[in-house]
């Protein structure tokens, strides 16, 4: 499996452990996937569209540098030639990877997931500020979440 997020925040940068940070306490736990799998690299290999840290402006995240997804993101699938399924998370990783392809929000291309199966599994930024984003659009829980659990669950069960 593959994970595409945005770029690192200020304490992921600091760390070095992607996905290290509250955003990351949620994904996981959208994949109902305990800390030693996520970050096993024989199953799952996590890289940001940016991947550098971008800095912030009045305490939000900048968006990650344009130039760095086109240059780094073809490398890092051709080294890894069995991913079975990708997840974009957020709106840039969707950007890059679906193009044209996407909706004409975020919420209509999560809503569309499955148009976009099995190569890619498009979802919301899980960031603190994506919590009045779910309570907007309970679909995601009730429809989203247990279609994404089971194929990450089947995924994980093959690889293991």
């Amino acid at each position: 499996m593959f994970i595409v997020g945005q770029a690192p925040g200020r304490r992921v940068h600091e760390t070095g452990i992607p996905w290290n940070d509250p955003s990351g306490d949620v994904l996981r736990e959208w994949l109902v996937m305990d800390c030693e799998t996520f970050y096993d690299v024989r199953r799952i290999a996590i890289v940001p569209v940016g991947l550098c840290y971008p800095g912030t402006v009045e305490g939000a995240d900048l968006p990650p540098p344009p130039q760095c997804a086109p240059l780094w993101q073809p490398r890092f699938r051709a080294a890894l030639p069995k991913i079975e399924l990708t997840l974009l998370v957020g709106l840039y990783a969707q950007k890059y990877y679906l193009g044209a392809r996407r909706k004409a929000s975020l919420t209509e291309t999560v809503r569309a997931f499955q148009e976009y199966l099995p190569e890619f599994f498009p979802l919301p930024h899980p960031s603190w500020r994506n919590r009045a984003w779910a309570a907007r659009n309970p679909w995601f829980a009730r429809e989203v979440l247990p279609a994404l659990r089971r194929r990450v669950k089947a995924i994980i069960a093959r690889s293991g």
